[in-house]
């Protein structure tokens, strides 16, 4: 049977890591072992004696205040050279029901998904106000475009991944995983679903919601780079395709009125569209290029999963045999 880690990614969380740590599981059906891992992103308050306390199985130290989204992937990267078969995200405030973690791993379980992302009942969350709970359902919607899945929550953080997909994720942006991984699940052909689940009482505000307007702007930020990154060709043929239909237009009517036997040259329209078409062929030119370095993107990623894999074997092999001799 698979064993499973619960990661927490954590920064000044001793006041609510605790009621967090009591409520997850150590045993559920279909899994072997459940281990915790706690990921101390540079913590300056009792964070770590509290994990300690608790029995955290791992914890993994960052020298300093690194976001959300580093500190999740070092837990990844432990999680996976800790032996994990699925690997669960939480949040350390306490807002997801842990009891919900079964039906959160059961797809993988089941060989139906290897990504499963929670399902929050937003339109039910009495702490989110009426422009927030807005604003979440355009953001997921958008990811939903851009990745082609059909997640009804995408900032949610508590997910189940798939120690396949786990070695496959990297994320380039320092705000947060959430998205990004998402884009990226979906354009590599992942098999990504959700699940519903509940929420727990409201014990403090969002961290990364600070100010909606720049929550707004950052998570569009993510969105537009994973799309460029993931889909460069399509991303730039569209971009270009504006300025030279602007072009194109303008320079049909500078042909209309040179035909029509205009006094006036029309100079300045027939430079603007000369610097249009320029402009929107210049992009297409850059998504070819583009294009062209995605693909030894591709190369390099497969080299990267390759040395993952064999690095967290040979450790995995050390282990055991350390074990064995034990």
């Amino acid at each position: 049977m698979p064993k499973l880690i619960i990661q927490v990614p954590c920064y000044n969380e001793e006041t609510t890591l605790g009621v967090t740590l009591s409520a997850l599981p150590r045993q559920l059906p279909g899994v072997s072992r459940i281990e915790w891992l706690v990921i101390n992103d540079g913590s300056t308050d009792k964070t770590v004696e509290v994990a300690r306390e608790f029995g955290v199985d791992h914890i993994v130290n960052l020298n300093h205040n690194q976001g959300l989204a580093k500190a999740f992937m070092a837990g990844i990267e432990a999680c996976l050279i800790a032996g994990a078969d699925i690997i669960v995200n939480t949040d350390a405030d306490n807002q997801y029901c842990a009891d919900d973690i079964p039906q959160l791993i059961e797809p993988i379980l089941l060989g139906k998904a290897e990504i499963v992302i929670g399902t929050r009942p937003i339109s039910k969350i009495k702490h989110f106000s009426p422009f927030k709970k807005f604003l979440q359902k355009l953001g997921s919607w958008v990811v939903r475009v851009a990745s082609n899945t059909n997640i009804p929550d995408a900032p949610s953080g508590f997910r189940a991944i798939s120690r396949e997909a786990a070695m496959q994720l990297n994320v380039f942006n320092e705000y947060t995983y959430t998205l990004e991984t998402i884009i990226q699940a979906g354009q590599k052909g992942m098999s990504i679903t959700s699940v519903p689940i509940r929420t727990n009482k409201y014990l403090r505000p969002s961290r990364l919601v600070k100010s909606i307007p720049a929550y707004v702007q950052r998570s569009l930020f993510t969105i537009l780079r994973i799309f460029m990154t993931y889909k460069p060709l399509r991303f730039f043929t569209i971009l270009g395709s504006i300025p030279f239909t602007l072009g194109v237009i303008l320079g049909i009517r500078w042909i209309f009125l040179f035909l029509e036997g205009t006094p006036r040259t029309h100079v300045p329209s027939l430079i603007l569209t000369a610097i249009l078409i320029i402009i929107g062929v210049q992009l297409w030119i850059l998504g070819l290029v583009a294009d062209l370095m995605a693909v030894n993107r591709k190369m390099l990623e497969d080299i990267q999963l390759r040395l993952r894999r064999s690095e967290i074997e040979s450790n995995l092999i050390k282990k055991q045999r350390l074990g064995a001799r034990g």
